[in-house]
């Protein structure tokens, strides 16, 4: 068990939080890693306390957008350079278990799977921390209601890649992006170990919100070629169980 792992972490102002996001990765027990940190901002000071950082470990790639493209297209130019076996997200202000890479790889190689999700804590300021429990994913219908999929959690066969790649969205597009490997026929499975911290750091939950609305019904009547009122059905279901996780 010793494949290339390729670890591909988008940036974009998380100076805060980006050093315990890699020194998580930096710190796994299984080290046979290619780090490629994405930067998609355009302030050459920052740039270069990255740098800084990323020079801590010789397996840490920098790949430089040349203006800010989005989450899901540096993302995408990640994955089209990663030379891994299995690619595995993660955000720059996320952590992980320091055997979460060993273990998911572990169990994924033991029942030959080719996509796997993990359990996650969701860690806010002066609030009460939350898990979430992965579940199976073997159809759209399984998780067209809800995105119960957290993508720092994820490894997947780099050989899938090829059949799919994030859209251009602000928030949601990992939801695209489980959604259309569901559609093609494979299967999402459940690692149900917690190994994964997120960190709430993004901006406040109104705005965030709205942009999750808005690009939800993106989601269903661009995406997923559902009716008008389809869509909104589907976005009403979406967002009942978004605040019913978060609130």
């Amino acid at each position: 068990m010793n494949e290339l792992v390729s670890v591909i972490i988008p940036y974009y102002k998380k100076l805060p939080f980006i050093r315990g996001t890699l020194r998580s990765v930096i710190k796994q027990s299984y080290k046979n890693l290619e780090i490629i940190v994405i930067y998609d901002d355009s302030d050459e000071e920052e740039l270069k306390i990255l740098k800084t950082i990323c020079k801590v470990d010789k397996r840490i790639k920098i790949l430089i957008n040349r203006k800010n493209i989005g989450v899901g297209k540096s993302r995408n130019r990640a994955m089209k350079i990663s030379k891994g076996k299995f690619i595995a997200f993660i955000d720059s202000d996320d952590k992980w278990h320091k055997k979460k890479i060993e273990l998911q790889i572990r169990y994924m190689k033991k029942n030959n799977l080719l996509i796997s999700h993990t359990d996650y804590k969701i860690i806010k300021l002066n609030m009460k921390n939350k898990k979430r429990i992965a579940r199976n994913f073997y159809q759209v219908s399984d998780l067209i209601k809800s995105c119960d999929i957290g993508l720092s959690t994820s490894i997947i066969r780099s050989d899938l890649i090829k059949k799919n790649k994030f859209p251009s969205l602000k928030t949601k597009e990992d939801f695209v992006f489980w959604l259309r490997y569901l559609d093609l026929g494979y299967k999402i499975n459940a690692f149900n170990k917690c190994l994964t911290f997120w960190y709430q750091t993004k901006g406040s939950l109104s705005s965030d919100l709205f942009q999750k609305i808005f690009d939800g019904y993106r989601v269903y009547r661009n995406y997923m070629n559902f009716g008008i009122i389809k869509s909104l059905v589907y976005l009403f279901l979406l967002s009942k169980n978004y605040l019913i996780k978060n609130l």
